[in-house]
């Protein structure tokens, strides 16, 4: 196991907002390799983020995003385990940069599981009847159209959008680095878009 330096435990707390000995832990695990320790927090961030999912959330903050020009507006209510991580600079912010992600990507659901049956199965009726205008084989048509369906949940559900200022992520995996890093179940339980003339 590789002796690290503080300074790299510093770096690497710096970069991703963990504990010093999470931070520490990592790497050692990697040989002092920043890089591969970032990975490594991720990956115990996912299964930090699973562990706490049962974890009650009756606490937290609602916060509100006016866009530029004051034609579009939105409210946000994120749910935590306490007050004290609700009040945390990270959370605060992480709200305020959803409240500006729905202004902008204008989602529709929190997830799949709040699509509209009816939405989803119209959906569903104009790919399959598209693609036999377009002679598909029949086998073929399931598996396009299943492909069709999860694009539509990226496009129309927040947690499977691209995050609008970093596209290599998506709100669901933002969530789950929060969630590591306050070391609480946090949950984006609502939220309500504005727009004039809409």
């Amino acid at each position: 196991m590789a002796k690290v330096s503080l300074s790299a435990i510093q770096e690497l707390r710096q970069i991703t907002g963990l504990g010093m000995l999470d931070c520490k832990n990592a790497l050692e695990a990697t040989d002092g390799n920043i890089e591969k320790a970032i990975e490594e927090l991720r990956k115990k961030g996912t299964s930090i983020a699973g562990k706490r999912a049962g974890n009650a959330t009756t606490q937290g903050i609602v916060v509100s995003y006016i866009h530029p020009g004051d034609q579009t507006g939105v409210l946000v209510e994120l749910n935590c385990e306490t007050d004290f991580v609700a009040r945390t600079s990270a959370t605060k912010a992480f709200a305020q940069d959803i409240a500006m992600h729905i202004a902008a990507m204008k989602p529709l659901y929190l997830d799949n599981e709040n699509v509209d049956a009816a939405f989803l199965a119209k959906e569903e009726e104009i790919a399959r009847e598209l693609l036999k205008n377009e002679g598909k084989p029949a086998a073929m048509i399931d598996k396009i159209v299943e492909g069709k369906m999860k694009k539509i949940f990226s496009e129309v559900c927040l947690l499977k959008q691209s995050f609008v200022k970093d596209e290599t992520k998506t709100i669901e995996e933002l969530l789950k680095e929060l969630i590591a890093k306050t070391g609480e179940n946090i949950k984006i339980k609502r939220f309500a878009r504005f727009e004039v003339g809409n």
